[in-house]
C-alpha cells in the first residue's frame, strides 16, 4: 500500500518556526520528485516547494523563498520542511505529494500560525 504519512503540524505563533514530516512507503521512495502542496478553507490550493529525487535541487513558490526549506532523507524515505518566520497566512493543511505527476497525496498536517 503507498502511503504518504505527514505529522509535525499544530499552533505555532506569528514569527515562529516549524518543521514538518512525511514518511514514505509501498513504493521505491528514492527515485520520485517529491513536493510539498498547501490549502486553506475558502483558499486556492497552492503549490509550495518541490525537491528532486537525489535532493541538491529545490524549488519554491514565491510566497515562501528565502523562508521555507525543503530536504530529504532517502535512507529514512523521509520529506522534511522547515518553515521560519512563519505568519498567519501560512496557515493551511501541507500534504506531501508524490512525483511531477502530483498524483498521490498524503493525509496532510495542520498548520495553524495565530497569536
Amino acid at each position: 500500500e503507498v502511503q504518504l504519512q505527514a505529522f509535525g503540524g499544530g499552533l505555532v505563533q506569528p514569527g515562529g518556526s516549524m518543521r514538518i514530516s512525511c514518511v514514505a512507503s509501498g513504493f521505491t521512495f528514492r527515485i520520485f520528485y517529491m513536493s510539498w502542496v498547501r490549502q486553506a478553507p475558502g483558499r486556492e490550493i497552492e503549490w509550495v516547494a518541490g525537491i528532486n529525487s537525489t535532493g541538491p535541487t529545490t524549488f519554491y513558490a514565491n510566497s515562501v523563498k528565502g523562508r521555507f526549506t525543503i530536504s530529504r532523507d532517502n535512507a529514512k524515505n523521509t520529506v522534511y520542511l522547515e518553515m521560519n518566520s512563519l505568519k498567519p497566512d501560512d496557515t493551511a493543511r501541507y500534504y506531501c505529494v508524490r512525483g511531477v505527476t502530483m498524483r498521490v497525496w498524503g493525509q496532510g498536517t495542520l498548520v495553524t500560525v495565530s497569536s
